[in-house]
């Protein structure tokens, strides 16, 4: 008899407004099911956010509890709360704060769940690949970013460039090329970079632009969402590999492209 390989579940905590997280993220967890035999499905829970400007943001953010405790009914294995600009908006370190709130809302409904979130997926992962000096796209209004950049620089890394889109509506920032970081990199400063952030946001759409900025660039790439996918495997206790997810999926500790090969 064939023995069925039970599916591991996901839980995504999304802003009310995001089509983009539950797209790229299983859009990479399905594409690693091509050759690996962990399987996997995603369940959602909503907080309301249409603007990305810092009042709808911190409401959304309070609402975080109820989407934690909803999902940990569905007995998922981990929650991943995507929205960077939200989190990194709460104050410096405010990841670690929002992981462990949400941890307890769980625990506290019978169902003690590892709780992850975008913003801490992004500069762990930074950290884990030895990145201290990075160039950064963004689709926020400049104080968000300037916001997002200040956020990371706490934790150690530099932003030695970033551009900001300034599209305060959150759909639009959906709507948005998903293979127009492959451009619009080529905008930023990259003297002594270690490493492109192609999105640091969830719901701007990057994922076919990552290993085309990594081929024209040489220089490791990566997004929010490919970030956040890493930090889900790893909470699954699984190998951190995905097709499509540039350096940081490819299963190599390496900060070259070039060793990647």
């Amino acid at each position: 008899m064939t023995q069925v390989t039970p599916y591991r579940r996901v839980g995504l905590i999304v802003p009310s407004s995001n089509v983009t997280m539950e797209t790229e993220i299983p859009a990479l967890l399905k594409a690693r099911e091509t050759f690996l035999p962990d399987r996997f499905t995603f369940h959602s829970s909503r907080m309301r956010m249409k603007s990305v400007v810092k009042e709808e943001l911190e409401a959304m953010d309070a609402d975080s509890v109820r989407c934690a405790t909803e999902l940990s009914d569905a007995a998922v294995e981990v929650q991943a709360y995507a929205c960077l600009v939200a989190i990194m908006s709460m104050g410096l370190g405010y990841h670690r704060a929002s992981s462990e709130k949400l941890h307890k809302a769980t625990a506290d409904n019978g169902c003690p769940t590892p709780a992850l979130n975008s913003a801490g997926a992004l500069v762990d992962s930074l950290k884990e690949m030895g990145f201290k000096k990075v160039a950064i796209i963004c689709p926020y209004m400049k104080p968000l970013t300037k916001l997002v950049v200040d956020y990371i620089e706490n934790e150690g890394i530099e932003v030695h460039d970033f551009m900001a889109l300034e599209i305060p509506d959150n759909l639009e920032v959906a709507n948005q090329d998903p293979t127009a970081p492959a451009e619009l990199w080529r905008n930023l400063s990259l003297s002594g970079v270690d490493a492109i952030v192609a999105s640091a946001c969830v719901q701007m759409p990057s994922l076919p632009a990552i290993e085309m900025i990594e081929h024209a660039s040489g220089l490791p790439t990566m997004s929010a969402a490919v970030a956040t996918t890493r930090k889900i495997l790893q909470s699954l206790d699984l190998d951190a590999v995905a097709p499509g997810g540039g350096a940081l999926l490819s299963g190599t500790p390496s900060v070259q492209v070039s060793k990647l090969a």
